[in-house]
């Protein structure tokens, strides 16, 4: 006689545990959400070891939706690489109103085609609100920043582009990975367990993590904390002309072929849909560290973007170039730099017509 011990399920008992499977994949995120303690002093920002945690992107927004006026989205600029979180453009732009008005929703790395996913698939709470979105032009500085490069290559934020299409030559993950980073976007449980993975594992999964820390209970280390908030420079805040950078001579890329000019328009057009009021602000650049000769390819592709932005009906303002010793690199402002930044704009016609509309 063999013996098996194979449970065999009738059409109710699969019913049953599809049921129950369905319930711990939607009850799990809803629970951790309002168990886990997150802490937000007045200018948090996303620490930056979780820039690419975007179920902690998804919270924050959620929370800082119906509490701050507007929401400022960019890359490490409006994060603020070179600066404590006392010296960011939303710090120094609250500072000018007076009050607490800007919330700083910066990304690190985030790069148009990144951001274009990042409201898309986790930026839904982003409605109804004023939203000042950042465009770095260094992203169209040249055709691998503008993603269009044939030779594969890491870029940031990769699971944040189109999986499937557009194809992108220079990003070739297998179908299965792709298939995972969609269900990623699609199913808030997975995005939980990559937020438990980066959070409390070091992003390791629990075979490696259990072999790097063998005698450790990982239940002991799954709590329901989140990382103190980045209050010290990412990098050290020294001027760019201190650090021996030579002139650049960036080739830059025309506006009607840019992917990442497509994807800021896409962007846009998405935080309309879900009727925010979209403010752009473009820059800044040091175009003090560019050779004579991409200085003004710069200073076209810049004027076109307001072109652009002009004609669409779209309010904006471009930064005006800072003193070169304001600039740590090609975008990022020092504090000095930010103040400046803020003053100006909350000078500016078309940022006070604006900012009066949200009030």
């Amino acid at each position: 006689m063999v013996n098996c011990n194979a449970v065999m399920l009738s059409m109710r008992g699969w019913l049953a545990v599809l049921v129950g499977l369905a319930a711990v994949v939607y009850l799990c995120p809803v629970l951790w959400s309002r168990v886990e303690r997150w802490n937000r002093p007045a200018d948090y920002r996303l620490p930056y070891e979780l820039s690419d945690d975007y179920w902690s992107f998804e919270r924050w927004s959620a929370e800082a939706s119906p509490k701050w006026p507007v929401l400022v989205v960019g890359d490490s600029v409006m994060w603020g690489q070179y600066v404590t979180g006392q010296q960011t453009l939303t710090h120094y732009l609250n500072a000018a109103r007076g009050a607490d008005v800007f919330a700083n929703l910066g990304v690190d790395g985030l790069h148009p085609a990144a951001m274009s996913g990042l409201l898309r698939y986790f930026g839904k709470p982003i409605q109804n609100k004023g939203v000042v979105l950042h465009v770095n032009a260094l992203w169209m500085s040249s055709p691998k920043h503008d993603l269009r490069a044939k030779e594969e290559f890491r870029f940031n934020h990769p699971r944040l582009v189109p999986q499937f299409l557009p194809r992108l030559a220079c990003y070739r993950p297998s179908i299965t990975e792709r298939m995972g980073i969609v269900a990623e976007r699609e199913l808030r449980f997975v995005s939980l367990m990559r937020h438990l993975r980066a959070v409390h594992f070091a992003n390791l999964d629990l075979d490696n993590w259990t072999l790097e820390n063998p005698y450790t209970d990982p239940f002991r280390a799954l709590t329901a904390k989140m990382p103190s908030p980045d209050n010290a420079p990412r990098s050290a805040p020294v001027p760019w002309t201190e650090s021996g950078t030579p002139k650049q001579d960036l080739p830059w890329v025309g506006l009607d072929g840019s992917f990442q000019w497509a994807s800021t328009r896409k962007t846009i057009a998405l935080l309309q849909s879900r009727h925010n009021k979209v403010f752009v602000l473009v820059g800044p650049f040091n175009a003090h560290l560019l050779t004579a000769a991409s200085r003004k390819r710069y200073n076209s592709l810049k004027d076109e973007i307001a072109t652009r932005l002009e004609r669409a009906g779209v309010s904006h303002y471009v930064v005006p170039e800072l003193p070169s010793e304001e600039y740590a690199d090609a975008s990022h402002p020092l504090s000095a730099g930010y103040e400046r930044i803020a003053e100006e704009l909350s000078r500016a016609p078309a940022f006070r017509k604006w900012m009066a509309a949200r009030q």
